[in-house]
């Protein structure tokens, strides 16, 4: 879009996102079509058309730009304040939290599984995602004085996701939160300098 958007047109734009969003999670991207989410977000064609001159293809460039920054929001503001050990008990138990909240509905699943495999566009949007959260993990593993900052970001990170994929597969938050926890033994446990 060339021209900047109003305050109602910006809002417009984001409802049909957020609804187009909320379809793909729950039905598959295969299984939701333009007149769905047309209906769900209750949008005239000429309005969809008008945000999306490029049709589906670009919605559906916009969910997976938006699904990206809802996966880091989630985890606010405990992913901003991470450092002292019960900033990290405040992160693990909020992400167990929000991927049990979640169930199958969640928005990294939905751009990697759904969107990804059939948008070559969105595998850098992921990528981006998934090197924003790793750093921010490091940075927090960094203020925890961890021994290997950078390991520990791409564990945690790691953890999350194998605990997640566990969870999405079984419906259980057991895998979560064992793998969160061992990969946070290492960073709560402070480097010894002598």
């Amino acid at each position: 879009m060339g021209t900047p958007l109003t305050r109602k047109g910006a809002a417009t734009r984001e409802r049909i996102i957020a609804g187009a969003a909320v379809l793909l999670r729950e039905r598959g991207v295969d299984e939701v079509s333009l007149d769905d989410i047309r209906a769900a977000t209750a949008t005239s064609k000429s309005q969809l058309f008008h945000y999306f001159p490029e049709g589906r293809s670009q919605l559906l460039l916009a969910v997976a730009e938006h699904e990206a920054a809802a996966v880091l929001q989630d985890q606010e503001p405990h992913l901003s304040t991470l450092g002292p050990p019960e900033s990290w008990a405040a992160w693990r138990d909020a992400v167990i939290a929000r991927y049990e909240a979640q169930g199958t509905r969640c928005p990294l699943g939905a751009l990697t599984r759904q969107l990804a495999p059939t948008n070559p566009e969105v595998r850098p949007i992921v990528t981006a995602l998934l090197d924003t959260w790793r750093e921010r993990l490091t940075e927090g593993a960094r203020r925890a004085k961890a021994a290997d900052p950078e390991k520990s970001g791409l564990v945690l990170l790691a953890a999350v996701q194998g605990g997640v994929g566990i969870l999405l597969a079984t419906g259980d938050s057991t895998a979560l939160r064992v793998a969160l926890d061992a990969a946070l033994t290492p960073v709560l446990r402070p480097k010894i300098t002598t």
